[in-house]
């Protein structure tokens, strides 16, 4: 049989809309086999899932993830580290760094915010963060909430977006970094949605070509909605670059654009980056 299998999604903990639960509820709804659960610097939501599992009858592979979120040349290019121990006491303890860098920037954009008038404007967006990761997803829903924007992308628009009003450049760790913390504790390490980064693609290869230098290990090549030329694309720059394949929905809430396991065929000249996982050893290695 072929696998459906889907390595790129949040919960509540960082910029997602469901539980861990709920999550896992929505990867059976869409016949999933295999599911990485990646939030923004965090990997509270896995226990909590795997336990919803244990509730299932029906299999599903939950896979630990994690986005970490790092700096480039201007760019936050954000890192997916996948297959690791979740437990690892060092790569816990590292990742309370990336908590105090979010926290700091919050405060700094809110900061921002106050002198343009709109108060108090943290406090609100930690209630909606409970025991997660503050994002800028969570400042902006204060800011749609109290209509100072019409909508959510507005917020970004208008404040949040880069060299917007209330923008800040966060001091995140780098590439190398990120790559030696997922490697540390057993995982791999794969560049999340190489296409939306607002570079062009001389940039991008640079982008591809210094990770694959530090020891990366693959790319995400496809999303549900992904233009075919697009596509086309990504898997072209993989092979040039030999990097492994990396499937993704990036899936926040269920959508009409984004969902778990959509569209997220690849081309079979690339190689996926699970084909060698153990835990996966019952399925086919040919993904189409």
């Amino acid at each position: 049989m072929t696998m459906k299998i889907d390595l790129h999604s949040h919960t509540y903990y960082s910029d997602g809309h469901l539980s861990p639960a709920e999550l896992v509820l929505r990867a059976h709804q869409m016949q999933l086999d295999v599911l990485a659960i990646t939030d923004h610097d965090t990997t509270q939501a896995l226990a909590e899932a795997r336990h919803a599992q244990a509730q299932e009858k029906r299999h599903l592979e939950i896979i630990s993830g994690i986005e970490l979120t790092t700096r480039w040349h201007g760019f936050d290019i954000h890192i997916l580290g996948l297959h690791f121990d979740e437990h690892d006491e060092q790569l816990q303890q590292r990742l309370l760094e990336q908590t105090r860098t979010r926290v700091d920037r919050a405060r700094q954009i809110c900061v921002k915010l106050a002198k343009c008038g709109i108060e108090n404007v943290f406090d609100d967006a930690m209630v909606k963060v409970g025991q997660g990761q503050i994002t800028r997803a969570h400042i902006a829903q204060v800011l749609l909430e109290r209509g100072e924007v019409s909508s959510f992308q507005g917020a970004f628009t208008k404040y949040l977006g880069k060299d917007k009003r209330a923008f800040v450049s966060a001091q995140w760790i780098d590439i190398a970094t990120a790559i030696q913390w997922i490697h540390e504790a057993g995982g791999v390490a794969a560049i999340a949605h190489p296409a939306s980064y607002d570079m062009k693609t001389k940039w991008l290869k640079r982008l591809l070509s210094e990770f694959k230098s530090l020891g990366g290990d693959g790319m995400e090549v496809t999303h549900p909605n992904m233009q075919p030329t697009k596509k086309e694309l990504l898997a072209k720059l993989a092979l040039e670059y030999d990097l492994k394949a990396v499937v993704g929905s990036d899936f926040h809430f269920p959508s009409r654009w984004s969902e778990l396991g959509k569209r997220l065929d690849i081309s079979a000249k690339l190689t996926p980056l699970w084909q060698d996982w153990p835990c996966l050893a019952s399925f086919n290695k040919e993904y189409l």
